[in-house]
């Protein structure tokens, strides 16, 4: 009997002679309408019945609940049962028991948010395993529908391990339980890593338990980070630094593995509680060093790359794993102390001559400038002495000027010969940092490898014309060029300069001389081993005066003695005459 026939109950009075001969049966329809509706089931909007499910399509899922027409409910509202079959009893609500088009409106999702709540609470307490339809992704982790309610799954409490990707999970129906419910605001939480983890946790114990120094084991690639690899181990972590991913360099962990590439490792070490597990990857192949070739010895040229650089050196790696450091001192013949930045960087092929080499310790020191001539071996030859060339100013000192005739080669320009007639207080007066300067090779000191410079040698001693010129007496006009504590710095002709101390500057009006005026000069000193001319402004008039005064006092002087010589009495003899003249003349002398 069917579902909507088995309520139904024969009329008592029907007169079924009647009916059979074909004649006017004695009900109203009224009674007809009344008796049918009395076999349906009563129904009521806005109420919960439970309903049969009696077909499935993609769009709609068909429900009877006994009453004079079957109900229509979306497909969408039973995403969260993939399993839903015709003949399944479902919960729904009755939204309109007739339309428009007299269709029965259903729905399943109201009846399930109307006692899922309840549902959803009983779950938590009773720590029951539920299934949830991932609708979408929201921020943080998924949306997930839990018997009609939209609950939030965190990315985290998705999976033991990390999710990449999101977008794979949503769609799917998986099993979750409720962690945290908020009542005020009817928030729910759940997690489908929690049903999982207790597995793990005593997986993770067992495997602890088993875990020993130098054991080998299978390990998935779970996170990669800048200082290593982070490995699931079966629900324990571990680490291989970077230092342990190759024998070789690792700049980048990424270049070595993959996110969730299986690999072997072996256990380095891990703390008591065996909560940090140190892990390694290279270890599992031969040292590098063990298969460097047996013949290979000090002198030898190597290729390589360099690795690794620093202000000190250069490491280079002449096949995976063996490395050899090029110290700054061995790049270059030059003494300057630069920085190995100079001369390489990361990248570089280089070629090299092996220095020294160390198979037990594992150490090689490389050298580049070896390939090179030294060029103090033949200093003699390139550089004799006499011979002139174009350096390159380093840097000062006090005393002189350092300069490099070639990458190696060195010298020093003593400040007393970079000019004949400049003086010269400090060489940044005279050159710069960085420019070219002309020299002439004064001496050679191979031992300490260092050249004496002149500058000044190039061309000829001009005190030698100067000491013809600058003759003591002589008068010159000069230029007062500079002002100092003890006296003024005189420019001359032919670009030497001479020196007046203040008394000799003291013009003829009384005045001081002062800086820039141009005057007459005598030179009262020179000097030609010191290159020192002193010049005195002074006595171009004093001299001049006294000479005059002199002139004037002879003149005089020989006025009176002619007087004396009239009015002498004629008793006075020639002799005596004689005597006096002679006596005048020392008194002129002075004597």
């Amino acid at each position: 009997m069917s579902e909507l026939t088995k309520n139904v109950k024969p009329l008592d009075d029907f007169n079924w002679d009647e009916f059979e001969n074909g004649a006017q049966v004695s009900v109203s329809k009224e009674e007809l309408d009344k008796a049918y509706d009395e076999t349906l089931n009563k129904v009521s909007e806005h109420q919960v019945v439970e309903g049969t499910v009696i077909s499935i399509d993609k769009k709609e899922v068909v429900v009877n609940i006994g009453y004079k027409s079957d109900g229509i409910i979306p497909a969408s509202e039973f995403r969260y049962n993939p399993d839903l079959a015709v003949g399944d009893k479902v919960e729904v609500y009755v939204e309109n028991q007739e339309d428009k088009k007299g269709q029965l409106i259903l729905s399943h999702k109201k009846a399930r948010l109307s006692k899922s709540w309840e549902r959803i609470n009983a779950a938590l307490e009773n720590q029951e395993v539920i299934q949830g339809y991932i609708k979408c992704r929201t921020k943080g982790g998924m949306i997930v529908d839990v018997f009609g309610i939209e609950a939030f799954l965190p990315g985290s409490q998705i999976d033991v391990h990390p999710i990449r990707d999101y977008d794979q999970f949503v769609g799917k129906t998986m099993e979750f339980k409720v962690v945290k419910i908020n009542q005020e605001f009817r928030n729910v939480v759940v997690s489908h890593k929690a049903l999982i983890e207790a597995e793990l946790e005593a997986q993770k114990k067992e495997i602890i338990s088993k875990l020993e120094k130098g054991q080998i084991l299978e390990g998935t690639v779970k996170n990669i980070t800048s200082y290593g690899v982070f490995v699931d181990l079966g629900g324990v972590d571990g680490l291989i630094h970077i230092t342990d991913l190759s024998w070789g360099r690792v700049d980048d962990p990424h270049k070595v593995v993959e996110l969730d590439q299986k690999i072997n490792v072996v256990i380095l070490d891990f703390d008591d509680e065996k909560k940090r597990i140190a892990l390694g990857l290279k270890q599992l192949t031969p040292h590098p060093w063990d298969a460097l070739d047996p013949e290979l010895k000090v002198g030898d040229h190597v290729k390589g790359k360099v690795v690794v650089i620093a202000d000190y050196g250069a490491f280079v790696e002449i096949q995976p794993g063996v490395e050899g450091l090029i110290h700054v001192s061995e790049m270059s013949w030059s003494q300057h102390l630069r920085s190995a930045q100079e001369f390489l960087k990361v990248g570089d092929e280089v070629e090299a001559v092996i220095l020294t080499l160390d198979r037990n310790e594992r150490k090689m020191s490389l050298g580049i400038k070896q390939l090179r001539e030294d060029p103090w071996e033949t200093i003699e030859v390139k550089y004799p002495v006499g011979s002139k060339h174009t350096a390159k100013v380093r840097n000062f000192t006090n005393f002189g000027v350092f300069v490099e005739l070639e990458e190696g080669v060195d010298g020093l320009i003593h400040i007393s010969d970079l000019s004949w007639t400049k003086k010269i207080k400090h060489p940044s007066e005279f050159t710069q940092v960085g420019a070219d300067i002309d020299v002439v090779v004064l001496e050679i000191d191979k031992e300490n490898r260092r050249l004496s410079l002149g500058h000044k040698q190039l061309e000829d001693n001009p005190w030698d014309v100067f000491e013809t010129v600058y003759t003591v007496g002589s008068i010159h006009n000069g230029k007062i060029v500079s002002m100092v504590e003890k006296g003024a710095v005189i420019s001359l002709e032919k670009g030497v300069e001479g020196f007046a101390t203040p008394k000799h500057l003291v013009k003829e009006d009384g005045t001081s001389a002062t800086l820039g005026e141009e005057l007459p000069f005598k030179v009262i000193e020179f000097n030609k081993d010191s290159k020192r001319i002193i010049l005195s402004h002074s006595r171009t008039f004093e001299d001049a005066q006294r000479d005059e005064k002199r002139a004037a006092k002879k003149v005089r002087t020989k006025k009176e003695d002619s007087v004396k010589i009239d009015n002498q009495p004629a008793a006075t003899t020639l002799g005596d005459l004689d005597v006096l003249a002679q006596l005048k003349e020392k008194m002129e002398k002075g004597e």
